[in-house]
Formats: C-alpha cells, sequence, structure tokens
C-alpha cells in the first residue's frame, strides 16, 4: 500500500481518526487516503523517503515563512513524488506580492501532480503550467457520525444562505434571492462575519464543528448560496448529502452535479428568483430536486467511489517514471 502524506499549515501531526468532530474537506481526504498529516514547519526534521507521495496544501497566507523553508528541496528529500492540492479559488494567488506569485508558480511547476477542486479548475492549472498531470481531488465527507436524514421534507422549514454578507460569500445575493420563499432565513456563523449583520432579518447560527453542523442541515427545506469565490464547494454537497434543494452559481462540480437544474450562472439572481417560485410551488419540482441531488451525491462524490478512483491514480502517479 502507497505511503502517501499531506502538508498544511495545521499545527499538528498523525491521522485523523473516523470519528472526529471536526471532519473539514481536508480531513476527510486524509481519512479517506489512510494519510497521515504533517505540519509544513515540521519538514526539515523529518526523516528522508519516508513516503510515496507527499501533498502540499499551500495556506492562503504566510508565504514568506515557506519560502525560507525551501520547500520544494525538503519534500523531495521526504516524498518520492511531491503534489500540490488546491487551497481556495484558483486566483488567490495573485493577491500575493509580485515576488511570492512568481515563487508560487515555480513551486507548481516542480509539482509531479497537482490536484484541482473542479474540473474547470483542472483545465485552468493545465494551461497555467502546461502540465498534463493535473486531476481532479473531489470533495469528500465522511458520514460516520451524522444522523439519519429527516425523511418527510414536510416536516422541514426555513431557509439556509452559505455564507455571510462580504464578497467572498456573496451573502447578500444569496439573501435577496431567500427572501422569495416567504420563510425564516438563517446562515452560519463564520470569520468573514461583518459588523451589523446581526441586524438584518437573518438569524446566525452558533459556530459549530463539522459534525454538528451537519445534523443541523437537515432540518431546513431551502438552501441558497450564490458565492462567486469557486473553490471546494462544501455547502453545495452538505446540502445534496440531506436532499437539500440548494441554488447555486456554475462552476462548482459539487452543485452542476447534484443541483442540475438549480444552478445559475453568476450573476443571474433573475433565473435564481424564479426557481425559488418554482420549489416553493411546486412540489413535484421540489421532490424531483431533492431525489437528484441524493442520488447524484453517492454517485459522484461517496466514499467508496472516492478512494477507488483516487487511489487508483496516485497509484499512477507513484509508478509514472
Amino acid at each position: 500500500m502507497s505511503k502517501i502524506a499531506f502538508f498544511s499549515e495545521s499545527n499538528f501531526d498523525g491521522n485523523i481518526p473516523r470519528d472526529f468532530d471536526n471532519m473539514r474537506t481536508e480531513y476527510a481526504w486524509y481519512v479517506g487516503l489512510n494519510a497521515i498529516h504533517h505540519c509544513i514547519g515540521n519538514l526539515p526534521s523529518m526523516d528522508e523517503n519516508m513516503y510515496d507521495l507527499g501533498i502540499i496544501i499551500i495556506p492562503k497566507t504566510k508565504i514568506e515563512q515557506l519560502i525560507q523553508v525551501d520547500l520544494v528541496k525538503q519534500m523531495r528529500r521526504v516524498c518520492k513524488k511531491i503534489g500540490y492540492m488546491q487551497e481556495g479559488p484558483v486566483w488567490y494567488f495573485q493577491d500575493y506580492p509580485m515576488e511570492q506569485q512568481i515563487w508560487f508558480y515555480n513551486t507548481l511547476m516542480e509539482m509531479d501532480v497537482i490536484f484541482a477542486h473542479n474540473q474547470t479548475d483542472v483545465e485552468y492549472y493545465k494551461g497555467l503550467t502546461g502540465k498534463e498531470n493535473v486531476f481532479q481531488n473531489k470533495s469528500l465527507m465522511i458520514e460516520d457520525k451524522i444522523e439519519p436524514h429527516i425523511i418527510n421534507t414536510d416536516a422541514r422549514d426555513g431557509v439556509i444562505i452559505g455564507g455571510n454578507m462580504v464578497r467572498w460569500y456573496g451573502g447578500f445575493d444569496s439573501y435577496i434571492v431567500a427572501q422569495e420563499f416567504g420563510e425564516d432565513i438563517f446562515a452560519p456563523s463564520m470569520g468573514r462575519k461583518i459588523d451589523r449583520e446581526d441586524e438584518m432579518d437573518i438569524s446566525h447560527l452558533p459556530y459549530m464543528n463539522w459534525v454538528t453542523w451537519m445534523n443541523n442541515l437537515s432540518r431546513f427545506k431551502y438552501a441558497v448560496h450564490l458565492m462567486p469565490t469557486q473553490a471546494a464547494g462544501t455547502f453545495a454537497l452538505n446540502c445534496a448529502y440531506h436532499g437539500i434543494p440548494c441554488i447555486g452559481y456554475k462552476g462548482l462540480d459539487t452543485q452542476e452535479l447534484c443541483f442540475p437544474r438549480l444552478s445559475v450562472d453568476i450573476g443571474d439572481l433573475e433565473k435564481a428568483k424564479v426557481l425559488s417560485q418554482h420549489l416553493k410551488v411546486d412540489k413535484d419540482f421540489y421532490e424531483e430536486c431533492s431525489e437528484t441531488a441524493k442520488i447524484k451525491y453517492y454517485e459522484c462524490f461517496g466514499e467508496k467511489q472516492y478512494i477507488y478512483s483516487m487511489k487508483k491514480l496516485i497509484k499512477k502517479v507513484i509508478d509514472d517514471e
């Protein structure tokens, strides 16, 4: 069996247990691939040739610390093959100072493989680097601690929007469309919540770990997530698991595959409003969107499918001379 490690800014070393309460996307990857995690800062003190493949998740900030570590040299010392995993939207590195943008690009060019969130991101990195070894690493959920679905959709109520009132999440656009349902509106509490957001007619959920979030999410009837910043697409995936129809933007594979009839072009709030009315008044349409989401979740993002396809792909990367 191949030995795989992920490296990120998270300050811990070791495995993530399957019953971990805060099973975010990257932690689910570690579990699904039976991979070990290491803090990037510990690379210089690690032994040589410990892993067949090491995958770096470059943080959005503090890049200057990575430059000082000589990241590629250290990873090649510890791992036979090295790869990059996309963190955030593909354009994020272009907010760095110029010297850090060049460092980021040069680092990508040294990688044996690049992993991306969505198929559009795969095409972007292929174009950026000219590399063919660019593949999708889909978002994943470990379901062990999620409570059973609410089967009767009539027992659900309220609208959950996917983010706060900042450009990153497009929360205001989601709020405008969510009003069309005529139901109470809820939002998660996240790090980008801004001053006076609490004064809007939105009920903000308290901060909660991932398992608690998933178990709370199941009670909502509708979801809207018009987020222009496209990355892992976990909100749509979480909704799909519970069969909660989610209106969202095209470009995210989780959204388009699980909610094909509820995906709109970026900025098309008019169509999003029409879809919200359709979901509200047409029970058959609602049920169709709900059932399609649950089926596509397991077909496209289920753990067994993920493990099979990723381990086959990783073996190819490791064996390729």
